[in-house]
């Protein structure tokens, strides 16, 4: 894999550099919540601890770096979206987007290492790579989720961005049969149109580990397909993560009315 350069600001300046909507408050029926964007090196480091506890403590990761956090090298160029329990103080939710002009900078995308993305590339001058998005497990009654996608929507919307692609990942603890099977369930009705698709460089084994079981998608990945987003072909398999990744399109102009103000609130397209 090709070593990506190196930012020549501090990380604070950078952060400075970037359009970032405004830090906003929402109030739910168990929660004061923040959602906002990192602008300083420990925000950032906030982010990278809870990503450590879900990622490597919880779903068994292997992660390289230092203890505690998980990094990697396109940190350093990406949006950083934070959800603060205000009674706490503690982050409980985050994403990292990776706007254009940052995709350029690095020449490549996150889902490169994953898939060959080549017919996304009359997309690229609006689209926003997200992902390491993860919740907090005593958060994850929806509350925070929706708080992160609402941050999403507003820093589309507040930088002109029309298109989000990122890899929903699904957890192989069970040896990838019910990753197979959840894609031998959508691929008929939740994949994209042919131009708009990808393919795995290592691709997840379905036809050797599906069983015909009817399975549900999990919350992410159902939530994702009601707003409209689509499937961009088969999983692959990241074996770091012990995952089947789900490579995700999301258009705003596809987004779906019924479920657009439940999602995205006032930062709904309009």
């Amino acid at each position: 894999m090709r070593e990506l350069p190196t930012p020549t600001l501090p990380l604070a300046s950078i952060f400075e550099l970037r359009r970032l909507p405004r830090a906003e408050e929402t109030v739910t029926a168990q929660h004061r919540l923040q959602v906002t964007w990192a602008r300083t090196d420990e925000e950032l480091r906030e982010a990278q601890r809870l990503r450590y506890r879900v990622f490597a403590d919880e779903m068994g990761a292997r992660l390289t770096g230092p203890t505690g956090l998980d990094v990697d090298a396109f940190d350093n160029y990406c949006d950083h979206l934070l959800v603060r329990d205000l009674d706490t103080l503690k982050v409980v939710g985050t994403y990292r987007a990776l706007p254009p002009h940052q995709a350029a900078r690095i020449g490549r995308l996150y889902a490169e290492s994953e898939f060959d993305v080549s017919r996304l590339t009359h997309l690229r001058a609006k689209m926003v790579e997200v992902g390491r998005s993860c919740v907090h497990p005593d958060y994850r009654s929806g509350s925070v989720i929706m708080s992160l996608w609402a941050g999403l929507a507003g820093y589309m919307k507040h930088n002109g961005y029309e298109t989000m692609l990122g890899c929903a990942s699904v957890a192989m603890v069970d040896g990838g049969h019910y990753a197979a099977n959840l894609y031998c369930s959508l691929r008929d009705n939740a994949m994209t149109a042919p131009e708009y698709r990808a393919f795995p460089h290592t691709p997840l084994p379905v036809d050797e580990l599906q069983t015909g079981a009817d399975v549900a998608p999990p919350p992410l990945v159902k939530g994702y397909l009601r707003l409209g987003a689509k499937i961009c072909g088969a999983p692959a398999w990241d074996p770091d993560f012990n995952t089947a990744d789900f490579l995700t399109l999301f258009r705003l102009s596809d987004i779906n009315a019924r479920y657009a103000r439940h999602f995205l609130g006032d930062a709904m397209p309009r």
